[in-house]
């Protein structure tokens, strides 16, 4: 068996594929261009992929192609469908991240909310020592006790969000299409009137694609903090961006863009000199742990299909 890893510098330098190589020959890519796809899978009988898009273009001449891992749980990336067609089978992974995703939600909105950003500039920058007051208190901070923070999109992350956000103090809505128990359900346009805190754990389908529009903007409280951790696609991101220039938002939190890495053309690319705005590289998912754990369950996965049980199967 030939197992392929198309991407191997997205799941960092410190992660090893010795796992793998129980099952056969493993050929490892750091990156591999577009245009090189096709080539390079040839003769595999396992692609293990995470950014890469995968499709009727660069899979056709793949004979020998039997499984297809994603590195992820969102699948947005692999045309299903020509999967499907072929007999490909493919397999993602599930719950490797919730608690890295949602420590990273929460980091964002302490930071925000507390405005740490501004605070540590002031000690570095001279300002605080210079004033010789002994403290600054600008700008204005609040208590996270008895703020609302809407969840948009409540599985495993969304939950795990939630329990922190009842930890803080705070009291948790939630925007699902079908309704749980243990959370208050609301609709999205009142989430999105309500909420003091609203973080976005969505996958991307064609019923989440910028669910998050101009309008919904428009009516959240102009004090609110807005975390995307999900997909960059689930919202209109120059809606957002003109949100935070125009003082229409207090706080914006992105791990995620609908171009990745983020475009010089983003309309994020103007808010980086913004003290209120968080921007990471879609590292959110990404601690340690949680990368060992998505090998390991990749591994899992291929030794199911091997087996003939269909474990995490998409297809």
């Amino acid at each position: 068996m030939k197992i392929t890893i198309l991407d191997a510098a997205t799941l960092g330098e410190d992660i090893v594929f010795d796992e793998f190589t129980r099952f056969g020959e493993v050929a490892v890519y750091e990156h591999t261009a577009p245009c090189d796809v096709a080539e390079r899978i040839d003769g595999s009988d396992v692609i293990i992929v995470n950014k890469i898009k995968l499709g009727a273009d660069n899979l056709s001449r793949a004979g020998h192609l039997k499984l297809i891992c994603v590195t992820a749980t969102g699948f947005d990336n692999i045309d299903t469908g020509f999967c499907r067609e072929r007999g490909i089978a493919v397999c993602n992974v599930r719950g490797y991240s919730t608690v890295s995703v949602a420590q990273h939600t929460a980091a964002m909105a302490l930071s925000l909310v507390n405005h740490i950003r501004e605070f540590d500039d002031c000690v570095k920058d001279g300002s605080y020592t210079a004033s010789g007051v002994e403290n600054r208190l600008a700008p204005v901070f609040h208590e996270l006790e008895g703020m609302v923070w809407g969840i948009v999109g409540y599985g495993a992350i969304g939950g795990r969000v939630a329990r922190i956000a009842r930890a803080l103090g705070c009291e948790v809505i939630a925007y699902k299409r079908r309704r749980v128990n243990d959370v208050k359900c609301v609709s999205l346009d009142e989430l999105c009137r309500t909420s003091d805190i609203i973080s976005l754990h969505l996958p991307l389908t064609e019923q989440t694609r910028g669910i998050i529009d101009e309008k919904r903007i428009a009516v959240m409280k102009r004090t609110a903090v807005v975390i995307n951790v999900s997909r960059g696609a689930v919202t209109d991101e120059a809606a957002l961006a003109a949100a935070v220039k125009d003082g229409r938002l207090g706080g914006l939190g992105i791990d995620v863009y609908s171009t990745e890495p983020i475009s010089r053309k983003s309309p994020f690319a103007a808010l980086y000199n913004k003290k209120n705005v968080i921007l990471t590289p879609h590292m959110a998912w990404g601690v340690y742990e949680s990368r060992v754990r998505c090998m390991h369950e990749i591994a899992f996965n291929i030794n199911a299909f091997i087996n003939g049980t269909e474990r995490n199967r998409i297809v």
